[in-house]
């Protein structure tokens, strides 16, 4: 029974830890989304720039799987480079180390009960105030400071559930299951187990507050030399399999930054065995005199030193990894992406709603880039009727199937989006891009209208006067104007460009009673062949519904 104590302890040390991380990682992640969509999307050719923007968003993240799955996202989505994404993932690696300096320094510090009042005290300060604040942005800093208190607080359980008084027969027996490992085959054996454990709970961070934990309690006590620091390189390697992961199902740039990421840890990992195995000595002479007697302190200055090392003799190397995982992922066979799919974009990329707000932002340029889409097929539907092309119906129902496919992932994608995490201004964003993609669709559905009637231009042998097409020719050019100052409004969410945006449609309306009242004159002069009237109304009618919809598109960033 004292057993089964134990184990739950550890077990609810570790879930308390594990989600204090997370609440950590996911609050941090969203009160610095700006930084973070500036820090992700810069394309920088500096090697060094990279190493720290990578570094520095997961110290801001508190997690390096997040920027690693994240650099994966932003390369699928072609918005960054493999160079680029080869740096910040050496820069994650590096910044992950601030966090195993927290959990050694909180390790040190826990023994007293002190320690851990205190940070309860932050946890239950961080739940009072996201219970009674009213903004978003202070109920996110109470959630993340909640995270950081819970995140100590299963340090603190942790750590109590394997504090063992020396001597004592639990001791005894674990102290000795460990000696007992201390054989030749003990660094692979501990490697082993770093992999598997990190692959497993998808967290290094986590491995090494285990590791350091037990460390603290003294029940490393018996390994000496380099062993122990096995299982802090096998950690290294499991946590590659997050992104390994992530990149299933990505285009061929994604599954090379993966790969990248793997063989960037696992080259480290083969140099530092090599060098541990052949140099017993290195731990004595490198680690343990910076802190004697401290192995937690030991444990988290070897996982500092490996990374920054690796990264300053792979960084020169940056071209060489992305040659070789070039070689390794073959380029993917494909047609020629047509404009849907330019329109439809990489940032559908479940990887970014990770960090909601990036998500968020890109799929807002890219409901831009639909509209682009949308308007080419409706003036390639106007420039037919003009011309009597009956062949363009064919383009004209091909580019709304592709409108129609890209709708509906960028829908799905949005009720994704939805059950994120955002703030208020963010959640009225998405529901408004849901009322801008029907309109985007209406714009299709309408120049769908057009080419039918370009249809009985033709086969009903129908004459237009020069007058009638120069008119609407006219029309559609405050149209084509209206669009460009819409998309401009839209993107760069600039209300002052909307007054502008109201006097043209208003206009616009007025050409559309202008030509109606002037068509049903020519009627009653005699000067208009009946037979044109069905047409000529549904046609200007159509085009003037099409500036309605470009306007509501436009004041969709009124966010009401």
């Amino acid at each position: 029974m004292y057993y089964v104590k134990i184990v739950m302890m550890i077990l609810g040390g570790m879930g308390t830890l594990l989600i204090g991380m997370r609440m950590l990682s996911d609050n941090l992640t969203k009160l610095a989304h700006a930084k973070l969509k500036n820090l992700l999307g810069k394309t920088a050719r500096n090697r060094f720039a990279c190493v720290g923007m990578g570094a520095a968003v997961t110290v801001i993240a508190q997690n390096s799987g997040f920027t690693t799955v994240m650099v994966v996202g932003l390369v699928n989505a072609g918005i960054m480079s493999l160079f680029q994404a080869t740096a910040m993932i050496m820069g994650a690696n590096i910044g992950t180390t601030l966090a195993a300096w927290l959990i050694a320094l909180g390790s040190s510090a826990g023994a007293g009960l002190s320690f851990t009042i205190f940070f309860l005290a932050f946890a239950s300060i961080g739940a009072f105030v996201t219970i009674f604040a009213k903004s978003d942005k202070i109920k996110t800093l109470g959630n993340a400071l909640a995270g950081f208190g819970l995140l100590f607080v299963g340090l603190s359980v942790m750590s109590g559930a394997l504090s063992f008084e020396p001597g004592s027969s639990e001791y005894n027996a674990i102290f000795e299951f460990f000696k007992g490992l201390n054989t030749p085959f003990a660094p692979i054996i501990f490697l082993l187990v770093g992999i598997a454990v990190t692959a497993l709970i998808q967290s290094s961070t986590a491995v090494n507050t285990i590791v350091i934990t037990m460390a603290a309690a003294g029940l490393f006590s018996g390994m000496g030399g380099n062993t122990l620091f096995f299982i802090v390189i096998g950690s290294n390697i499991g946590t590659c399999v997050t992104a390994l992961l992530s990149s299933m199902g990505a285009n061929a740039n994604a599954k090379r930054a993966a790969l990248i990421h793997f063989m960037f840890n696992f080259f480290g990992a083969v140099l530092f065995m090599i060098i541990m195995l052949s140099w017993k000595g290195f731990a004595e002479t490198l680690i343990v005199p910076a802190f004697p007697g401290n192995t937690e302190f030991q444990i988290t200055l070897f996982h500092t030193l490996f990374n920054v090392i690796c990264t300053a003799l792979f960084l020169p190397f940056i071209n060489l990894f992305v040659k070789l995982s070039n070689f390794v992922v073959r380029g993917e066979k494909k047609k020629k992406p047509d404009e849907a799919e330019k329109a439809i974009i990489a940032e559908l990329d479940e990887r970014l709603l990770r960090s909601p707000s990036v998500a968020l932002e890109h799929l807002y340029q890219g409901t831009g880039k639909l509209l682009t889409y949308a308007m080419d097929t409706l003036t390639g539907s106007f420039e037919a009727f003009l011309e009597k092309d009956v062949s363009a119906k064919e383009k004209v129902l091909e580019q709304n199937t592709h409108l129609a496919s890209v709708n509906r992932s960028m829908v799905e994608y949005l009720v994704k989006l939805s059950a994120t995490d955002l703030v208020i201004e963010e959640e009225k964003t998405v529901s408004n891009l849901h009322y801008v993609l029907n309109d985007i669709m209406r714009l299709g559905a309408l120049a769908d209208n057009v080419t039918k009637y370009t249809s009985h231009y033709v086969n009903d042998d129908l004459v237009f006067s020069d007058e009638f097409l120069d008119s609407t020719k006219e029309m559609y050019e405050k149209i084509k104007r209206l669009y460009a100052l819409s998309l401009e409004t839209f993107l760069n969410k600039d209300h002052s460009g909307l007054k502008e945006v109201d006097e043209l449609e208003d206009e616009i309306d007025r050409d559309r009673r202008r030509l109606g009242a002037a068509h049903i004159e020519r009627l009653n002069e005699g000067k208009c062949q009946p037979q044109n009237s069905n047409v000529y109304i549904n046609l200007v009618g159509n085009l003037e519904r099409a500036a309605d919809h470009i306007t509501f598109i436009a004041h969709s960033i009124e966010n009401k």
